[in-house]
């Protein structure tokens, strides 16, 4: 098994001489203030979860944006800071963009071009040419913050996401020896959908800069080969799984993304987390109900509203379980500048409101909302109540939420419900899948969890700690690397 360890004896080993650089639109810590103090935070997101990991046992530079209002407040003047700020093992580079930049390239064009567009969840894109134009310039300001990082150094530069586009191009651009590779988070979708996109020849061209280029799964692999095959001048080696532009090779492999098992293991075992689950019920008044639980970012590609709808449907097919139910949705309100996430909120809200004034029976109410940027300790104390997890994901790259729920039960309880549209859905095969679309089936899935006798949520729950635990973010790195290297220097 891949541990922080021998993942870092695989970067001696591999990239001895080189500069480890991760580029990214998140950093993976923020300063605030906080009164008169300054406070460092973890922001609530999947990849900076990930990736951190790697990066303590890689050691390196880590470049993002920097969002922070105290975050000018502790750099140097290259502007960087050791992190993690307890023990810091890396460097956090900051680059700065204005509001307007932070506008046009991120809520503009990253998330009302691209994320609609790689989600087919019925959101239309937006292409304004403004937009394109900011997202343009804000790569550029990344490329130089990289290049002058690195210098005259020979670099391995790991950009992750769809915020960073055009950046690999950009880099090879400026030094052709580097070493680059991307990570695509989200789903890529077919050539017709991608088509629509006025810019797709500048995003693959600038996509096409990479040595290598990762997906979650196979299938989005030849959704973005098929785009190639169809929308630009490039030669596709489907047997390799390669493409040829200008003489420039770009290998594209599929490579699941994970979590530190482990970690999240050990950590769901501490006595604060039961103190805080103890802490969690009594503010709800709970007592021997079954819980079940939702931890998402709100967005629409997460299928809120349609587990609510569900969780109404089960309700009235199953009235005997009024009273002895309890679901527990835990979020933030995200990208609220944008209208579509503005409109899924008040949804969210409505259907709370309308499915507890439906069922509610004295002080019991069947969905309870934590609507805040939760701390580490209370998403691990809900992992730890719940007996039942629903991730059901309209389209969704891997979905590190189902993970981090199996991976935080060392009891070998509990009864993942997750979606057949999210990645992790081919890796957790002891997960019940259910459809987000079909609310009856959903409402079964429901069901089928609260009902299960202990020993088959034992065995499946096993089954899928085995997979996590074997396929976690050090092979995840480790497979990147020994795959770039191969690729690279002909091994």
């Amino acid at each position: 098994m891949w541990t922080r360890e021998s993942l870092s004896d695989l970067v001696r080993e591999k990239l001895s001489g080189y500069l480890f650089v991760v580029v990214s639109n998140r950093e993976p810590y923020i300063h605030t203030f906080s009164g008169r103090n300054i406070v460092c935070k973890v922001p609530p997101s999947g990849l900076t979860v990930a990736l951190d990991p790697v990066m303590r046992a890689c050691g390196g530079t880590w470049i993002a944006h920097g969002s922070g209002n105290a975050d000018k407040e502790v750099v140097d003047k290259d502007n960087k800071v050791g992190v993690p700020p307890d023990e810091p093992r890396y460097s956090l580079r900051r680059v700065w963009l204005s509001r307007e930049e932070e506008d046009g390239y991120y809520y503009g064009f990253a998330n009302q071009t691209l994320w609609p567009l790689c989600h087919i969840v019925y959101t239309r894109p937006l292409f304004d040419e403004g937009h394109w134009n900011t997202y343009k310039k804000v790569n550029e300001i990344f490329a130089r913050s990289v290049l002058d990082e690195v210098g005259d150094k020979k670099a391995f530069v790991f950009v992750q996401d769809y915020h960073l586009t055009l950046l690999p191009k950009l880099l090879k651009e400026g030094n052709p020896n580097l070493i680059v590779a991307q990570f695509w988070h989200i789903p890529w979708p077919n050539p017709e959908a991608f088509h629509i996109c006025p810019w797709q020849e500048e995003i693959l061209a600038g996509l096409l800069g990479n040595d290598l280029l990762g997906f979650h799964i196979r299938y989005h692999c030849n959704n973005f080969l098929d785009t190639i095959d169809q929308a630009i001048e490039a030669r596709v080696d489907w047997e390799k799984y390669e493409v040829t532009r200008g003489g420039k090779r770009t290998a594209v492999r599929p490579f699941p993304i994970s979590i530190d098992f482990e970690q999240i293991s050990s950590e769901a075992q501490k006595e604060d987390v039961a103190n805080e689950a103890e802490r969690l019920k009594n503010m709800l008044g709970l007592g021997d109900e079954i819980i079940g639980i939702g931890i998402d970012r709100f967005d629409y590609t997460k299928g809120i509203p349609d587990r609510f709808r569900a969780l109404d449907r089960f309700l009235e097919n199953n009235p005997s379980y009024q009273r002895r139910v309890v679901f527990i949705q835990a979020g933030v309100p995200s990208r609220i500048q944008i209208e579509a996430y503005r409109s899924l909120k008040e949804e969210i809200d409505s259907l709370v409101d309308e499915i507890n004034w439906k069922h509610a029976i004295g002080r019991w109410k069947p969905i309870v909302t934590l609507v805040e940027n939760g701390s580490q300790l209370t998403l691990r104390a809900l992992r730890r109540m719940a007996n039942f997890c629903i991730v059901s994901s309209l389209h969704d790259g891997m979905n590190l939420v189902a993970k981090e729920f199996v991976a935080s039960r060392f009891d070998e309880d509990g009864v993942l419900i997750l979606s057949p549209f999210t990645g992790a859905s081919r890796e957790l095969n002891g997960a019940l899948l259910a459809n987000p679309y079909a609310t009856d089936h959903f409402a079964e899935a429901i069901k089928t969890a609260v009902e299960m006798p202990h020993s088959e949520r034992r065995k499946r729950m096993q089954k899928m700690r085995e997979v996590v635990r074997e396929n976690n973010i050090y092979k995840w790195a480790a497979d990147i690397i020994s795959e770039l290297v191969k690729f690279e220097f002909g091994e």
